[in-house]
This record gives C-alpha cells, sequence and structure tokens, in this order.
C-alpha cells in the first residue's frame, strides 16, 4: 500500500505529495511513465506500468510513434491506463545522463507533462522520478529539478486544473534523496 510522506500546499492550492509506493496502483487521473523517445517499454518503470497496464499500452505507443513520430522532451505522448486504475498514461522522455543538458530536458519533460495534463483536464497525476534509474540521473538533482518545474507550473499557471500532484517513489535511496531535498526547499512535513 502506497504511503503519502510529505504535503505542500502552493499559494495557488494546488497540492505537491510525496508518496513512497507503487505507481501503477495510484488512483489519480494520469501516471507519468518514464519512456524513451520510441516508447518501447522494456526495463524499468516503463516496462511495469506496460506490463500492468496490458497490451494495450504498447499498442497504442507504437501507434503514437507511427502517426506522430518520435517523442520529445518537451512534448509527452499519451495512452489510455489500460488495466491501471488512472484514465491516462503520459509518456514523458527523460533523459539519459551523460547525453548533454540533462537539466534542461528534465525540467521539459516534467513541464510538458503538466501542460499535456491541463489538455486533457486532468485533475490529479503522480510521478516517478524520471530518469533516476536506468537512465543514470543523480537522485538529487533529479529531485531539485523536479520540485522547480511544478512550482514554477503552478507559480505561472495558478489556474491550472491539475490540483494534486504525487510524486510515487519506489526505492529507499529514491525517497531518501527526494525528502532531503524537500526539506532543503523548507518544506515541512505537512506545509
Amino acid at each position: 500500500m502506497n504511503q503519502m510522506l510529505c504535503e505542500h500546499i502552493f499559494p495557488s492550492n494546488q497540492r505537491l505529495q510525496l508518496v513512497q509506493g507503487d505507481i501503477t496502483v495510484e488512483r489519480v487521473d494520469a501516471i507519468v511513465n518514464a519512456a524513451n523517445a520510441y516508447l518501447q517499454h522494456g526495463g524499468g518503470v516503463a516496462g511495469v506500468i506496460a506490463r500492468k497496464g496490458g497490451p494495450i499500452i504498447q499498442l497504442e505507443s507504437n501507434r503514437w510513434v507511427q502517426q506522430q513520430g518520435p517523442v520529445t522532451h518537451a512534448e509527452p505522448a499519451f495512452t489510455s491506463g489500460g488495466n491501471l486504475p488512472c484514465r491516462y498514461v503520459l509518456h514523458a522522455v527523460g533523459p539519459v545522463w551523460g547525453e548533454g543538458e540533462e537539466d534542461q530536458k528534465l525540467f521539459q519533460a516534467v513541464s510538458g507533462s503538466l501542460k499535456l495534463a491541463d489538455r486533457l483536464g486532468v485533475s490529479s497525476i503522480a510521478f516517478p522520478a524520471i530518469s533516476t534509474g536506468i537512465f543514470g540521473f543523480p537522485k538529487q538533482r533529479a529531485a531539485e529539478i523536479i520540485f522547480r518545474a511544478i512550482s514554477e507550473y503552478f507559480q505561472d499557471i495558478p489556474q491550472s486544473g491539475v490540483g494534486l500532484v504525487r510524486l510515487t517513489l519506489f526505492d529507499d535511496p529514491t525517497m531518501i534523496a527526494f525528502v532531503e531535498e524537500w526539506q532543503a526547499l523548507g518544506w515541512g512535513k505537512d506545509n
């Protein structure tokens, strides 16, 4: 069972929560998949989402790439949630550590996912720690960028229909890095 550890409420009343657990069981409108540009969901978070969501996610992903081409960092793709409890899976392409301009690409992946969520009428969304697994992005650095992207999005678009963002983190090292960055921002356990 997923456990919420911290919550921050922005001046625009949007909520950001840190959750430890499994993103595939989150009861939100959309979850974000840490994808590659060709939406081949073989390993990491993408593999788990594709397996638990069923073959429809890969079929819809293949169709997306055939029709739209490879997915960019700034413009995520989306599919249905398949067998998952969410309506949508947003496929955000995170950077591979060492490819160059990683910070900017990660920021774009998070911001682009929030923009897409707004276009789809999503009011709640769960993100994984994009790029911190098999793509090798340093966890603490990713936490700072992800928090900044979410904060700036809500500062720039306070009327966003996205009322709840959950960062659903699976393993202890990732959770520790994100909690440390959360505390460095001065966000308490419940503010």
